[in-house]
């Protein structure tokens, strides 16, 4: 880590303490917000792609948010919150690198403003109905769990609250910190996983296929309930093939049983954020594989090819798995 950017307010926070001890030789640059830093017109987001720098900054404002209507794995109430901006790993599909301007990794370290937040939330409902919150929207859940101790601060915190879900999204094999403990029905580890052609091809510093599987399956045998994230979908002339392959391995890891729930959608972006990832990669045949505008201003597959790569996920996982466990195209 060669430079630390540092909110003046947090700049003797515990947490932030602890990374200057470890970086003892990066640049401080002190900041009164860290969007001073963070939404700056004009940052080459590729460039900064290969090393990042860490911007440390205090979360304000609303810190917990409704997610979309439909978004959800079985709760009736479903939230996401952000404990950390951006992700260390440079999948080519990724909406991220379409909506931030900056390729730095901001961390919210002020954890006990999020957690009161999270059961500011839980008052709104009653005791006999479930919350979801949803932790890897803005970057992956664990991929940094050694530096930020994220899924180590919280998973105390919803052991305390069972009425409380929480999902921890990542493509990492950062599970240390789960299988160091007793599992927790209430946290859901979602695994996101591809086909292993569009892996190879897609997701740069992303630990492979098999290293994630591994991963799963050490999980999965601690008792954590398992998500399977398989989103997004990407058409290809291989698309049954592959992804019958991927179900097949998922399977030979893990249980039925173990599966708490799936997630799969087609890649769709907003038409200003998929002209930002395109010019960033113009090179990329991805983002030249015949998209349409819908209606509603998103720009994905043609809706029959859309159709037939759902259809054709969901008898897979239908063979397998019982349809309440399967959240088909969940709308980002």
């Amino acid at each position: 880590m060669d430079t630390l950017y540092i909110e003046q307010e947090v700049s003797d926070h515990p947490r932030v303490r602890a990374i200057r001890k470890r970086y003892p030789k990066a640049e401080l640059i002190s900041c009164d917000r860290y969007g001073e830093v963070f939404n700056v017109r004009g940052q080459n987001f590729r460039w900064q792609k290969r090393k990042p720098s860490w911007i440390l900054a205090k979360k304000h404002g609303r810190i917990v948010l409704p997610t979309p209507p439909d978004y959800g794995i079985g709760c009736e109430h479903n939230f996401y919150f952000s404990h950390i901006l951006n992700c260390p790993y440079d999948c080519r599909y990724c909406f991220l690198q379409g909506m931030f301007r900056s390729a730095h990794q901001v961390w919210f370290v002020n954890y006990e403003d999020i957690q009161q937040a999270i059961d500011d939330t839980l008052a709104e409902y009653p005791e006999d109905e479930s919350v979801g919150f949803f932790s890897g929207y803005d970057g992956d859940s664990l991929a940094l769990e050694n530096l930020t101790g994220f899924a180590e601060g919280f998973l105390p915190f919803f052991e305390k609250r069972p009425r409380a879900v929480l999902e921890l999204r990542t493509k990492s094999v950062n599970v240390k910190a789960l299988t160091n403990r007793k599992a927790l029905n209430n946290v859901v580890v979602a695994f996101s996983l591809s086909p292993r052609q569009v892996a190879e091809k897609l997701e740069h510093g992303v630990p492979n296929i098999d290293q994630r599987l591994k991963a799963m399956g050490k999980v999965a045998e601690q008792g954590w309930p398992i998500g399977l994230r398989l989103d997004p979908l990407i058409a290809q002339a291989s698309f049954d093939e592959e992804y019958q392959q991927l179900i097949e391995e998922i399977f030979r890891i893990v249980k039925p049983e173990q599966v708490h729930s799936v997630t799969f959608g087609p890649m769709r972006f907003p038409e200003a954020m998929f002209d930002r990832i395109s010019r960033l990669y113009p090179e990329e045949k991805l983002f030249a594989a015949g998209f349409e505008k819908r209606d509603d201003g998103l720009l994905t597959y043609a809706p029959e090819r859309e159709r037939e790569m759902r259809s054709s996920l969901h008898r897979l996982l239908s063979e397998r798995l019982s349809g309440e466990k399967i959240f088909a195209c969940l709308e980002s």
